[in-house]
């Protein structure tokens, strides 16, 4: 793993202009290394690069950007194992699911490559023949979160790219390397200035979203950051993708098969140590199956391994950061003062780094912050319910409206529940699966726009209508 890194503006490694920062390993709440860190005039810089390299690569074509997607997606896979390392190191999370993560980056940049952009023909007659065709927009800017640093980078790069964009990224500035590393590896596959990435807070995410000559800004993270992008870019008028916030309801039909649903609930909830936007984060379960399926979480919680990602055999990493730990804590802390009954964790553990197990909190409901707010970290509460129309009333009563999930044998009425979840995804008896073919994003406070497949493609470009008249 390298231990010294660079931001690459017009495809070469710059130093940073400010003083660097330290990045902190969550399994010990120690720093472990230094970041570059950048100064607004470097964001300028990078914007530059990136448009003067779209006067041309604008127009490269179809073949030569999917041949370079595939390139991309081989470098990332020659690199799979230190790549892995770093998102464990900086992120905390075990590192079978690190892999899993650079796994996913590659096949998405793959299925990415492989994406058409598609001409519709709007009229073809003798007066005239119309077709929309799809234009790149310019210099995209992406920003992206602590929690999958290197795959949610890879999803929002590899479509800008794929469509004709040069881009600018922003990583999280506590996980910042794996990012570093990804568009260096980018770099050696195209030409200079397409791609260049800049770190470092004081400004520097402002710097991007309020610059003139950035067409579009692609965002996952928090909705009070995506409210002050949403005013930022307002002025000239940036396309906007924002993947915002969740606090995805799950909803457990009196006709639920327990056995089989119990290990993909917690599976879901506990993604990532619930450290995941869309997953399950507040459980309804109905009144005659709760006890039992309470008791099953917490079976489930129990056998789960917590410590350090790089250990081999443990099953649950730290929270990454200490403010999302101590929020955590917060969170279960007064949810306990409410009368709550904590089955399993509830407490920090011992020693040093952020680990915090996994959490089943019973005994709750609406009007706990547990359960009105997004946690996101490895606490599950479990809400009873007796009434199919007031649980789907109580899961669309949420200002978030990312993701939410029914779980039941009759698949009929578990349709007929999802229809009216007031979310941008539901499930049936599965929650915070994403794919690189399914258009996924949010609604209300979640956000709007969508990633994935050919309708997030488009999401990159412009829409130009040619008009050819024939008679």
């Amino acid at each position: 793993m390298k231990t010294k890194y660079s931001l690459f503006i017009g495809g070469q490694p710059v130093a940073g202009a400010r003083d660097a920062f330290p990045v902190i390993d969550p399994a010990t709440g120690e720093r472990f290394a230094d970041c570059p860190a950048a100064s607004p005039e470097q964001v300028d810089q990078a914007v530059a690069a990136a448009a003067e390299a779209f006067k041309s690569w604008q127009y490269s074509s179809d073949e030569e950007r999917k041949a370079i997607l595939h390139r991309i997606a081989d470098a990332i896979e020659a690199n799979a194992d230190e790549l892995a390392q770093i998102v464990t190191r900086e992120q905390g999370k075990p590192l079978a699911l690190a892999q899993m993560e650079v796994g996913g980056a590659i096949a998405w940049t793959r299925y990415t490559a492989e994406l058409e952009i598609p001409v519709k023909v709007i009229e073809d007659s003798e007066q005239r023949l119309a077709e929309l065709h799809h234009k790149p927009l310019g210099v995209v800017g992406s920003i992206t979160p602590w929690n999958w640093p290197l795959m949610i980078a890879v999803w929002h790069i590899m479509p800008a790219l794929r469509t004709g964009n040069t881009v600018v990224v922003k990583p999280s500035s506590l996980t910042p390397f794996n990012t570093l590393r990804l568009v260096e590896l980018i770099n050696e596959q195209v030409p200079a200035g397409v791609i260049n990435i800049v770190t470092g807070e004081g400004g520097i995410g402002r710097a991007m979203t309020g610059h003139p000559h950035i067409r579009k800004i692609v965002f996952t993270g928090s909705t009070p950051t995506g409210q002050d992008i949403m005013r930022n870019a307002a002025d000239n008028l940036k396309r906007l993708t924002l993947e915002l916030g969740g606090n995805d309801a799950g909803i457990v039909l009196p006709d639920a098969d327990l056995d089989a649903v119990a290990m993909g609930i917690f599976q879901t909830a506990f993604l990532n140590m619930g450290q995941t936007c869309a997953a399950l984060k507040r459980l309804y379960v109905h009144e005659s199956q709760y006890e039992a399926l309470c008791n099953r979480l917490v079976e489930i919680a129990k056998q789960q391994n917590v410590g350090p990602g790089v250990k081999e055999g443990v099953t649950f990493g730290p929270v990454q950061n200490k403010a999302q730990f101590d929020l955590v804590s917060e969170l279960v802390e007064d949810a306990r003062a409410q009368g709550a009954n904590i089955l399993c964790g509830g407490a920090a553990l011992p020693g040093s780094g952020y680990f915090y197990p996994p959490t089943i909190v019973a005994d709750i409901t609406d009007g706990t912050r547990l359960v009105d707010e997004e946690q996101f970290g490895p606490v599950l509460p479990v809400i009873r319910y007796s009434d199919i129309e007031d649980v789907i009333a109580r899961a669309n009563n949420n200002p978030n409206g990312l993701g939410g999930s029914v779980w039941g044998t009759d698949i009929d009425q578990a349709r007929r529940v999802a229809a009216r979840l007031e979310c941008g995804t539901t499930w049936i008896n599965n929650h915070a699966e994403v794919l690189p073919h399914c258009p996924f994003g949010g609604c209300k406070m979640s956000g709007f726009g969508v990633e994935f497949g050919e309708e997030g493609l488009l999401e990159y470009t412009q829409s130009q209508l040619l008009s050819i008249k024939r008679a």
